[in-house]
């Protein structure tokens, strides 16, 4: 029986009907049978944009499942299609791990660039699988906000923010009134397929032009600020605490892949995108499969022109290996997969006026020009300053103040003031030098030999110190959760950190006083500073901000250090003679000890309890083959008792061992938890040693005695 059919007929039992004289067996029945319809036509008006009836209809049938669940308020459930309004407001987001992180992806910016992304796959796939020329999936890439759904027993449980990857926010709250994603599946599917017990489904919200125009114009007629652009429409809106805010707001969502899947995920994407299909999840509908790269290079670039057609926005072509096999053998480095790429449309350019420049001071003193422009939109994005880089950048391109000028958003986020427009010139522009003195404090400026950049020498220079704790709180750095910019930029102005070391002399007293905090906060704060005196000596190193001393510098220096003490009085040679360090780091990283405020600062450190000296992880290879895991590549599945992914990781390579994220022939050992994924059949398959952690002491014995 057809859609329309199965609705005339409940419309027939409907007709006339009073809840009063329904059993509760009887209005059970009716509720299934009407949330079944009710979902049919939701996904039918929402996502195949393709409605069967008209909308008084429609109101109907929801009206009548509305008015039998007031009268068996027992037959309420959270994913009924009456429950999209949205509850009660919460207090803040929790936070959610994620069972697999969620990769951020490389770009690539031209034919060439992804020829060469490609070329490096078919390398890495030959000691493997020989000569192959492997399939990919081409997917338009959205510009949203990438969420996590995890659906149990075809109900939605849990939606997630990607966050930094490994931990997002919750918001499933805010998710659940989207119409556009299914409350159960299967709702439209095509096949009558079940789902799985349980399964991430990967995707994208985001919001439709025509729906961002619409929500603006009623913004602006309420009196309140419109939106920049539709991705931050989506971004707010799932960020506002009061889910009946959201359920105004009109949020699309498009799956692009799937994380764990009880059961095991399809051989290929493709195969994952026809089960999302079939479980009736909406995709983007320009997906496409490619055997011939020629093919795809010409798709990615006829996008180009063609992006403005669309109702929503996106930025790029999304490039996948489909294979699952050649995924797992080409894997993953630093937090991008080496098997999909991001192909990035040329960046938007807008032509604007040059109205001043103005200048600004990084945390290692470097003072960079910038241009304040008339605003301009670029791209969706209103623009009124942009980078100049350095005065050599503004003399040699003739940039005056009053200049017509053309300004681009370089990889669409940067924007960056490309060239003047001479025929434009009126005859008043004004040429621009660089100021003698820093703008914060006043002191006199200094250019190096070689260097492109101006410095200010005053390493109590205010604004170089809020810089600096921006920088040193940060999560690559010591990772204070909660103490972002503008409360670390806070407590700097009000004079309660005047050095790093302050940081750790912060207590609740400094803090209740203060707009926005009350006792948890405070604690919650206290807790994360806490918390970051154990970091790795890597990270301090670089928190401390010396300039050239990136993040791999620092994982690469203190490899031949036992402490900061010992690189404090290792000289600029010894460091030089380092794999990977030239002089000029060298001679920095001797600068910066050479100071005595900076030495002071590292002993004050120390004293208020943060780790100055090399971690057992941290070690030369050669030095860690006495760790209990030495050389063991491990791999996580569920949910490990009274420890945190993130906690279980480090502490597996405190111990030695080399923690990875997908199992392939390399893995040594599985750690299952509770409520395994796909990897424990993987490693199965493979013959992958597998121990079951059901108590703490499991792990303990682990990261003590070993294998």
């Amino acid at each position: 029986m057809s859609l329309v059919e199965d609705t005339r007929e409940l419309q027939v039992a409907l007709s006339g009907l009073e809840p009063d004289a329904l059993s509760l067996e009887g209005a059970r029945s009716l509720v299934d049978r009407l949330r079944s319809i009710v979902r049919q036509h939701d996904h039918r008006y929402y996502v195949e944009d393709d409605p069967v009836i008209a909308d008084s209809e429609y109101d109907q049938l929801y009206r009548r499942l509305q008015e039998l669940e007031e009268a068996f308020p027992e037959l309420k459930t959270a994913d009924s299609p009456t429950q999209r309004v949205g509850g009660e407001p919460i207090d803040d987001f929790e936070k959610h791990e994620h069972p697999e992180p969620l990769l951020s992806l490389s770009n690539a910016f031209d034919r060439t660039e992804l020829r060469e992304w490609y070329d490096r796959c078919k390398r890495g796939l030959a000691d493997a699988f020989g000569a192959v020329e492997p399939a990919v999936v081409a997917e338009l890439k959205i510009d949203g906000v990438a969420m996590a759904l995890t659906y149990k027993n075809g109900q939605l449980e849990i939606a997630a923010t990607r966050g930094n990857g490994t931990v997002g926010e919750n918001v499933t709250h805010n998710v659940r009134t989207i119409h556009r994603i299914p409350l159960r599946i299967p709702v439209g599917a095509s096949n009558g397929q079940s789902p799985p017990d349980e399964i991430e489904i990967r995707g994208e919200v985001f919001m439709r032009k025509s729906e961002f125009d619409a929500l603006n114009e009623r913004l602006v007629d309420e009196g309140k600020q419109p939106f920049a652009n539709p991705r931050n429409a989506a971004a707010g809106t799932l960020r506002q605490l009061d889910p009946q805010v959201v359920a105004q707001r009109p949020l699309s969502f498009f799956a692009f892949a799937v994380g764990p899947v009880s059961g095991g995920a399809p051989p290929t994407h493709d195969d994952v995108l026809q089960l999302l299909n079939g479980l009736g999840i909406p995709l983007e509908e320009h997906t496409k499969r490619f055997e011939d790269f020629e093919a795809l290079l010409d798709f990615c670039e006829g996008w180009v022109e063609r992006r403005d057609s669309l109702d929503y926005e996106v930025d790029g072509v999304v490039v996948k290996i489909d294979r699952h096999e050649y995924r797992d053998e080409l894997g993953t480095i630093a937090d991008a997969p080496r098997w999909a790429v991001a192909y990035k449309f040329p960046a938007r350019e807008a032509t604007t006026t040059l109205t001043d420049i103005e200048v600004n001071v990084g945390r290692t003193g470097a003072v960079n020009p910038e241009a304040v422009l008339e605003p301009v939109e670029i791209g969706g994005v209103t623009v009124s300053q942009a980078t100049l880089h350095n005065e050599d950048y503004i003399v040699d391109r003739d940039i005056r103040v009053g200049d017509t000028v053309v300004v681009k958003r370089a990889g669409d986020v940067i924007p960056q003031v490309v060239r003047t427009v001479p025929d434009a010139r009126t005859g008043e522009e004004e040429p621009w030098t660089f100021p003698d003195e820093c703008p914060a404090c006043g002191t006199p400026l200094v250019r190096l030999p070689d260097e492109a950049d101006h410095f200010c020498p005053n390493s109590e220079c205010p604004a170089q110190f809020k810089r600096l704790v921006e920088h040193f709180v940060q999560r690559d750095a010591m990772d204070i959760e909660g103490l972002g910019e503008k409360l670390s930029y806070r407590l700097v102005d009000l004079g309660l950190i005047e050095t790093l070391a302050d940081i750790y002399r912060l207590r609740e007293e400094d803090l209740l006083p203060l707009e926005g905090f009350a006792e948890k906060s405070a604690h919650n704060l206290l807790t994360a500073i806490e918390a970051s005196k154990d970091r790795p000596l890597s990270r301090l190193l670089f928190a401390l901000g010396i300039q050239h001393v990136g993040k791999t510098v620092a994982e690469t220096v203190v490899k031949h250090v036992s402490s900061i003490h010992e690189l404090a009085d290792t000289t600029a040679e010894e460091l030089g003679a380092i794999d990977g360090i030239g002089p000029t780091i060298a001679e920095s990283i001797v600068d910066w000890f050479a100071v005595p405020e900076n030495r002071d600062l590292v002993a004050d450190l120390e004293s208020e309890g943060v780790n100055v000296q090399r971690q057992s992880h941290e070690a030369p290879a050669e030095e860690s083959q006495d760790l209990p895991l030495a050389g063991v590549t491990v791999v996580i599945t569920g949910s490990l008792p009274e420890r945190s992914r993130a906690e279980a990781s480090d502490a597996l390579e405190r111990a030695g061992a080399n923690v990875t994220s997908s199992v392939s022939g390399n893995t040594d050992l599985l750690l299952v938890g509770a409520n395994p994924g796909s990897k424990l059949q993987e490693a199965e398959e493979q013959g992958t040693q597998v121990i079951e952690v059901e108590r703490p002491d499991t792990f303990d014995r682990l990261l003590t005695d070993g294998l």
